[in-house]
């Protein structure tokens, strides 16, 4: 049963999206072709994050800036969260997923930052004492195939503070990158697609929740995720 509500602007809100299909129709063009998919080793995981911190003094408090998953799930120690922007970059699902959201066979969809417009979302700092154990399981969570480019970007705080924040953002020449995806294939990802951590619909919900929440709501996200997740019949 759908628990219908709209907000005063007549949106529609999360609790209109109807439960994903138990299976999905098929797709041109999904599931994809990705070829063979490889896990970074440790030493490279390390040389990927010594690299990256490079540009770090060593004793200042580090900015995290978080656009998916980590603004509901951090995992991280943190001493303050802002709310946040970043220009240059949008937010959108242009990253398959073969383990945490899908499978080899059925890849889900993940979050990326792609080129263009701006995004928001929530800056972590992290207090630098004893900030490495915790950079290392970051680039475990984030790195684990390399399919991201770390990066320093300028950050405007809600408060007015400009700081430099690291961001995770989509390598286009990755196997794993999708393009621009049709509806058809986003509402197959999220009626069939399902990982490590649970299905691609459930992530998508809980972020578009998260940045709602946060006062920040994506309508570009929340207008996807109606669309795609009603079944055949309520279209």
């Amino acid at each position: 049963m759908n628990d219908k509500r709209t907000n005063v602007s007549g949106e529609v809100t999360c609790s209109d999206i109807d439960e994903p299909l138990e299976s999905a129709a098929p797709c041109p063009g999904y599931p994809p072709s990705l070829g063979e998919s490889r896990l970074l080793s440790e030493d490279e995981l390390r040389a990927s994050l010594d690299c990256t911190l490079q540009q770090w003094d060593g004793k200042s408090d580090i900015w995290l800036f978080g656009y998916g998953s980590l603004i509901w799930n951090p995992g991280l120690p943190t001493v303050e969260n802002v709310r946040s922007r970043v220009h240059g970059y949008h937010r959108g699902l242009y990253l398959w997923s073969r383990v945490n959201r899908g499978t080899p066979e059925q890849p889900g969809l993940v979050l990326a930052l792609d080129r263009g417009g701006s995004c928001a979302g929530v800056a972590f700092r992290l207090a630098a004492e004893g900030v490495m154990p915790h950079m290392e399981a970051l680039w475990r969570r984030e790195m684990p195939m390399g399919s991201y480019r770390p990066a320093w970007l300028p950050c405007v705080l809600a408060d007015g503070r400009r700081v430099s924040a690291l961001a995770f953002v989509m390598r286009r020449e990755a196997a794993t990158y999708t393009g621009k995806l049709g509806e058809d294939t986003v509402r197959t990802v999220f009626g069939c697609a399902s990982g490590r951590y649970g299905t691609t619909l459930d992530y998508v919900r809980r972020t578009v929740e998260a940045l709602r929440e946060s006062g920040m709501p994506d309508r570009a996200l929340e207008r996807l995720l109606a669309r795609c997740a009603q079944t055949p019949a309520q279209e």
